[in-house]
Parts: C-alpha cells; structure tokens; sequence
C-alpha cells in the first residue's frame, strides 16, 4: 500500500497539496497524492548499533536513519496517523507506543539524536530487533526497518513473519566505502561493534579482490533474503540525496503496482 504518491504538478492539480519543501528541492512544482483516507499505525525498527556510526561520503549512516524517520513520520501524521518506534544498540534500548500528532515526531526524533554513539557493543543481532517488533506490534501497520542489516546470522525467519502479518519496507543504509575502498596503501581498519583493529593493505590487489568478492555475495544474500521474505528494500546512501532516493523508490513501486493492476485486469 502507498501512504501517499509524490509526483509533478500538472494543470488542474489542487493548489493545496503542493508539497512545498519537495518543490523547493526539486525547482519544480510537487503534488501529494492519497490513496486511501483510512488510518494507517506505522512502526519504525530501528538499528542504531555502532556499525550505523560511520560515513565517508556527506553524511553518516545514523544521519540517513533519523532523516528518513524524521521525513515519513512527519508525513504521516500531518494525516492523522500514528507512528511508533523500537530503537535497538546492543539491545532492544526501547519501544515507543504508537501515537499521532507533531509532538510524537519530535519526541521520536530527539530520543534518536539524544542517544549516545556506544564505542562498542554485542555483535548486532536483527533478529531480537524483528522479534520485538513482532511482540509488540498488534493490530497491521505499516514497518520500516532501518538498519544497516550488518547481523548474526537468525534474522530471515523474523524477517519473513513479521512480512506475514504487515506490509514491511526495508530502508538499507549503506556507505560506497563498504563496497569499494579506495587505494591508498596500508591502513587500520577498526570493528565498530567489538573495537577490534587490523592492518590491511589497500594496495594489495589479492586483498581487494577478496573484498570485492566478499561484498558480492553480501548483496546477493541480502537480495536473496528480502526475495523469499517478499519484503521489498529501499536503498538510502550516505552519498545520495534522501528526499530524491524515495521519490524514485516510490515512482518505481507505483509503476510496478500500475503494471500488477493492468495484468489483473487482463487476466
């Protein structure tokens, strides 16, 4: 389900779903466009482990996550309809009863930035996060999952029941250095969640080749995994502009649906 279409203005478009910051950003008018008047309960699950602590490019990855909650809840509730929260470090830290209204998005928002960044943690476990979702989010919602999806093994499952009982997105965070590193001889690399350090050689084309392989059947995993569990992935780097990385997510799903309808029809 869309909560709601964000397109370009065209003649005859109602003045009062211009979308104004959306305009700015783009240099062109941008309408709002609803699907359904019916309430919608959103649920966030979010990863804030160390791991989501890094960034090389314009922003860190924790920056994306509070962006984008910031942006969807606010949209969201400027409709009448509630959004709530489970926040995951090393642990399930705490879950936020869904509410409405401009105050809960900025109670939302300042438990994120007031969180402190840990040095270290348990390894990230998606899992427990899944889980807590799972016990904790009654009647269907609407649920991103934001993380960066760097976990122990165990989350699929979860993963696949929780996509059972709700429509579920998940919001990838991800940084071009974890898939490509730059050549620039021996540095130290250094394990967000464990604090572990090791020297490796940027240089060496046996270890960038070993790294390069190591990314690809990460994204295939990753790929493989939301597949089974039908849950479809939202891509938000550190290096690309958010409010336009889910306009394009959104022009893609809206035209898959179009296409989904046509061949109902057909058929």
């Amino acid at each position: 389900m869309d909560l709601a279409d964000i397109r370009e203005y065209v003649a005859g478009d109602d003045v009062r779903h211009i979308d104004w910051n959306v305009t700015a950003r783009m240099d062109t008018p941008y309408v709002r466009e609803y699907l359904e008047d019916r309430e919608i309960t959103a649920h966030f699950l979010l990863d804030v482990s160390p791991s989501v602590d890094f960034g090389t490019a314009t922003a860190l990855k924790r920056d994306l996550l509070i962006d984008f909650v910031a942006v969807l809840s606010r949209l969201l509730t400027r409709r009448g309809n509630k959004v709530g929260a489970v926040i995951y470090g090393g642990h399930v830290e705490r879950v936020v009863p869904a509410r409405t209204g401009r105050m809960q998005v900025l109670r939302l928002i300042d438990d994120l930035e007031r969180r402190p960044r840990l040095d270290r943690a348990p390894a990230t476990s998606l899992a427990e996060l899944l889980e807590a979702g799972l016990r904790s989010i009654g009647r269907r919602s609407l649920v991103f999952i934001a993380s960066d999806f760097f976990t122990t093994p165990g989350w699929e499952r979860p993963l696949a029941l929780l996509a059972r009982r709700h429509e579920v997105l998940a919001i990838r965070l991800v940084d071009p250095r974890e898939r490509e590193l730059p050549e620039i001889g021996m540095v130290v690399m250094t394990d967000a969640e464990t604090g572990e350090h090791l020297f490796v050689d940027t240089s060496d084309k046996r270890f960038r080749a070993r790294f390069a392989e190591a990314v690809r059947r990460r994204e295939a995993a990753l790929a493989a995994a939301f597949r089974r569990s039908g849950v479809e992935a939202l891509e938000l780097s550190t290096e690309d502009d958010l409010v336009r990385s889910i306009m394009r997510f959104a022009a893609r799903r809206k035209l898959r649906t179009a296409r989904q309808r046509a061949m109902a029809v057909a058929s």
